[in-house]
């Protein structure tokens, strides 16, 4: 261990109480321990319950009705490979109490040794290994399970994320409000100080958000993700991301409310998505020069929109001929850069359906053959990709992608989306076309049948899985994004995150279920602060990654994205499983390994755990 290692070590963690179970008998516990309503009060407040929670995932896992759910009678570690049981782990020390909202890839420092040129110096900088830490994020004093949704999106816990520069810097755009011991967010932005409702019900009057077809929808430069937070009511599920820059703590305070969100910027990498997945892009003032880099950041939208899709534009410079005096800019500067941006919207085949109020929409064209390219005059050619999904830590480029063949003008390219919910089992046109390798009808079928029967085993074990103690879900080899489906509620969303390193790139199929996900590397840190998911699953993760990095960096992420209380299910090889159960003891998570429900012959296992409540310790005096 490096003498930085050892410095990072300093805090000393406070637990929680575990007077709830000692102070009952037997039989009085294990009566709470199957009552949700009971527990999600006593989990409520968030103050040292982190074992009783533990207590509950345990005793659940002893009283399962599933059969023979009885790991060590059937593999011991003295039958591994490789002397899988023997090797013994240190206990992770909790990191300084500096390091409580600590994102490894967008730390401040770093990112300041970089150009600041197309927003560079905001883009992922992951440590090199010599700088990685190898102890376990605090949470910060005082901190408290977050309010349940949909109280959460309008109320976040102060303690939870103590930092008031928002309320000061946005006061008169109506973001954020310091109330006593809680954040309010009123539901207000830059460009609808009035709410969010009220501007998407002006969207709605132009884009077809009611009756399901607008159902994945992109946000950049989110600001808290208010837009975000209110397009759920209306069934739409919006991925917002904004940089970690001198708007403090805007994309932990989305994802405190319980709105999807990561840290992010349009910079010179391409996004990490694949193209034609979003429904709807929007801008609200994000400040994103459209205009410039001959119109770069434009070809990026239409890069990741659907054939038909929508980009909503407000802020500046639309509505300039009214707002140019309170913008402090010029008749002629802001005339320009629409024009701009009017230029390129014409090069890309998008058709301006509205302009009112200050908010432009353009719709994207449904295929390349009914409107070709006007690319000899502004010299702009065909993207040349590898792959559709080339796009980990790949440049942005100037030019245009095309999209899938089609036979006539009205089809659409890639193939027609149902409706949502509909398409949320219907089979995804990436299947029926073959455009995945590997997948049919068929398989894509039975895939859909294999999750919902896991799903159900994972509910005999923890009941509380789909009542809404759980929000904020991580998913970090999603496949097909069956687990996903099999969980759909307006209680809860997951993030899908297809591993760079898979053997096939099935986030497409994901989008065209109506969910929504990421491309991620899970040898580097996920763009997202501390504390900001409830529970995560990891579907042969370690397996996938057994020669890549080592298993500490995976499970240290897991336990710094975690929140205090979360829970974790683990499937993999059992071997692997024996390796990991070791490591998550030494970061004070509490487990418990348990058959594969088709039985305890089936050498994959499934590891359940939860994470103590601790919080960083106050300084002596």
């Amino acid at each position: 261990m490096t003498a930085r290692q050892r410095q990072q070590r300093k805090t000393v963690p406070t637990y929680g109480d575990d007077s709830t179970k000692h102070n009952l008998d037997d039989n009085t516990y294990a009566s709470m321990v199957f009552f949700a309503d009971d527990l999600t009060m006593a989990t409520r407040s968030g103050f040292g319950r982190g074992d009783s929670i533990a207590a509950v995932v345990n005793e659940q896992t002893k009283c399962v009705v599933l059969p023979n759910l009885n790991f060590e009678t059937h593999h011991s570690a003295s039958d591994l490979p490789n002397d899988t049981g023997s090797t013994e782990v240190k206990t992770f020390e909790p990191c300084d109490a500096q390091y409580t909202d600590y994102t490894p890839c967008e730390e401040q420092k770093r990112a300041m040794t970089f150009p600041r040129d197309n927003m560079i110096y905001r883009e992922r900088h992951c440590p090199p290994e010599k700088e990685k830490l190898y102890c376990l994020v605090p949470a910060p004093k005082g901190y408290a399970a977050p309010f349940h949704w949909p109280k959460s999106r309008d109320y976040v816990h102060y303690a939870n994320i103590p930092h008031k520069s928002l309320t000061v810097e946005k006061a008169i755009q109506n973001w954020v409000h310091y109330e006593g011991k809680v954040f309010r967010f009123p539901g207000g932005g830059t460009q609808f100080p009035q709410g969010a409702d009220k501007y998407i019900d002006h969207l709605a009057s132009v884009i077809p958000i009611a009756n399901g077809k607008v159902r994945t929808a992109l946000d950049t430069g989110c600001g808290v993700a208010s837009l975000g937070a209110y397009l759920l009511k209306r069934n739409v599920l919006t991925m917002s991301f904004a940089p970690r820059d001198n708007h403090e703590a805007q994309v932990q305070f989305a994802l405190e409310r319980g709105v999807p969100a990561y840290i992010g910027v349009l910079g010179s990498m391409k996004l990490s998505f694949p193209s034609r997945v979003f429904d709807m892009a929007h801008c609200s003032r994000c400040l994103i020069p459209w205009s410039g880099n001959d119109g770069m950041y434009m070809m990026e939208v239409d890069r990741v929109l659907r054939p038909g899709g929508y980009w909503v534009l407000s802020g500046p410079p639309i509505g300039w001929k009214i707002h140019y005096k309170g913008w402090q800019r010029t008749k002629d500067d802001l005339q320009n850069e629409q024009r701009r941006i009017e230029q390129f919207a014409e090069l890309l085949c998008w058709n301006k359906i509205s302009e009112k109020d200050g908010i432009a929409i353009w719709r994207k064209r449904i295929n390349d053959k009914s409107c070709p390219m006007k690319q000899e005059n502004l010299k702009v050619g065909k993207c040349e990709l590898a792959y559709d999904n080339d796009v980990w830590y790949k440049k942005m480029e100037v030019c245009v992608t095309s999209l899938p063949e089609v036979k006539t003008m009205t089809e659409v390219a890639g193939g027609q989306l149902e409706p949502f919910p509909q398409r949320l089992n219907a089979v995804p046109p990436r299947i029926t076309h073959g455009s995945v390798p590997g997948f049919s009808v068929q398989s894509y079928q039975d895939d859909n049948r294999l999750w919902q029967k896991r799903i159900n085993a994972y509910k005999k074990i923890n009941k509380l899985l789909d009542t809404g103690r759980y929000r904020n879900i991580m998913d970090m080899n999603a496949g097909l994004g069956s687990f996903a489906a099999a969980l759909e509620s307006t209680k809860l969303w997951v993030m899908n995150v297809v591993p760079t390193i898979a053997d096939t790139s099935t986030l497409g199929v994901i989008y065209e279920r109506g969910l929504i996900g990421m491309y991620h590397d899970w040898c580097e840190g996920f763009s997202t602060y501390p504390r900001t998911y409830d529970l995560i699953h990891a579907n042969a993760v370690f397996s996938l990654y057994e020669n890549k990095c080592k298993f500490e960096d995976i499970l240290l992420e897991m336990d710094r994205i975690l929140r205090p209380e979360g829970a974790v299910i683990i499937r993999d090889k059992v071997d692997v499983l024996v390796k990991v159960e070791k490591i998550a003891n030494a970061m004070r998570w509490q487990t418990r390994l348990t058959d594969h429900e088709g039985g305890p012959h089936v050498p994959e296992k499934i590891l359940f755990a939860v994470k103590q409540y601790w919080v960083v310790e106050s300084k002596s005096s």
